[in-house]
């Protein structure tokens, strides 16, 4: 089946096999291997992209559902060498360990924060439930997503 797409606004188009999980599309056939591919039962959060603006994870779908879709992945945050705040977050507050989870964990927040950009220490427990750690305790990813909330939050501050 045919599709296209754009990942990190570069449009795709392959034909794929009607099973093919997106997850699959994005490291296999678009060559972008910073979206992790962890238990293909959508339960550990690893694969965490932006569908069309939503957190989703693509373990969870197939190629030919994301036809015409725009996807983000964690390749596609930074702008011009410039870190997104919430890439700066887990860099500033130590939000990572291993670093298996931490694209799925980015992508997740950055969707939370699409969607709360004030979001409370519970409301951020809340958005990453989906994702699991099994390295950092969560405080310090809780924090980088508070840091990331504020930086956005200056940046609209200053723009405005």
């Amino acid at each position: 089946m045919k599709i296209n797409l754009s990942i990190n606004g570069q449009k795709h188009e392959a034909d794929v096999e009607p099973r093919l999980l997106l997850v699959h599309f994005i490291r296999d056939l678009a060559g972008l291997t910073g979206t992790h591919v962890g238990c293909e039962t959508s339960i550990c959060g690893a694969c965490t992209i932006l569908m069309n603006g939503k957190a989703v994870k693509s373990c969870a779908i197939l190629a030919v559902q994301a036809d015409g879709a725009e996807i983000t992945t964690i390749e596609g945050l930074a702008t011009n060498g410039q870190l997104h705040p919430v890439q700066e977050g887990f860099w500033e507050c130590h939000g990572l360990q291993c670093g298996y989870c931490t694209p799925g964990m980015i992508m997740s927040a950055c969707g939370l924060l699409k969607e709360n950009p004030n979001p409370t220490e519970d409301q951020i427990r809340h958005g990453l439930e989906g994702n699991l750690c099994r390295c950092t305790g969560y405080q310090n990813i809780v924090d980088s997503v508070k840091y990331a909330a504020n930086k956005i939050k200056a940046q609209t501050a200053k723009a405005d």
